[in-house]
């Protein structure tokens, strides 16, 4: 399982990317799934879909430096949690990628994507009209994955599922680079919360993260 990108953000914070090789098989022989995660995984369609599942929970054990069982929930809004420890975690996968993301102090979010032309016809769905404007026409794909990715992390940062992308995530203007970070709000409910989110292009894919009261 080689780890293409890891970083320690502070002292209780980390996040770690990696590239999938194994088959289901040697992913799973590498966890002691229970009943109910065994039952899940088969209800999944697709290969794919089963080794990314597998992948972020392999990967999520590594980064706490363990062998013993992790039970990993879901809460009532798809938000998973760690049952037994207090870390806030966050994951996400893309085609042959798994992302982690875990904090003992900070609620925290996720996303990695990669990266293809289709994003341009869908932007005015997830984008503000003010976003629209700003986008970098020079880089706009990767730009756009950059919105994508950064709206993603702090939908699951919040963990609210009727928090909508384009009403109550708004992105403040950036210039795009290959990695970097920006400011960003979630007003919602008479509520501003405002966050800084980071990215990196890693080859052909993007990734977003971003850490509650950074």
């Amino acid at each position: 399982m080689p780890i293409v990108f890891e970083e320690n953000l502070g002292n209780d914070t980390s996040i770690a990317l990696w590239k999938i090789e194994e088959t289901a098989q040697e992913l799973e022989t590498q966890l002691q799934l229970k009943a109910h995660e065994l039952n899940f995984l088969r209800s999944l369609v697709g290969e794919k879909r089963n080794l990314q599942w597998l992948a972020t929970r392999v990967l999520l054990r590594k980064m706490l430096n363990t062998d013993n069982y992790i039970d990993v929930r879901s809460d009532e809004n798809g938000k998973p949690y760690l049952k037994s420890k207090s870390h806030h975690i966050s994951l996400s996968h893309s085609y042959n990628y798994a992302a982690v993301i875990i904090s003992k102090s900070k609620k925290v979010g996720i996303d990695i994507e990669i990266i293809k032309p289709k994003i341009e016809k869908i932007a005015f769905k997830f984008l503000s009209d003010t976003e629209y404007k700003n986008i970098d026409t020079q880089n706009t794909i990767a730009y756009l994955y950059v919105c994508w990715c950064a709206k993603e992390a702090l939908y699951k940062l919040n963990g609210l599922r009727e928090t909508s992308f384009k009403n109550h995530i708004f992105l403040h203007p950036f210039t795009f680079k290959n990695h970097g970070s920006f400011d960003a709000t979630i007003i919602k409910d008479l509520q501003k919360d405002n966050f800084t989110v980071y990215y990196k292009q890693i080859n052909d894919y993007m990734l977003g993260y971003v850490l509650a009261g950074n």
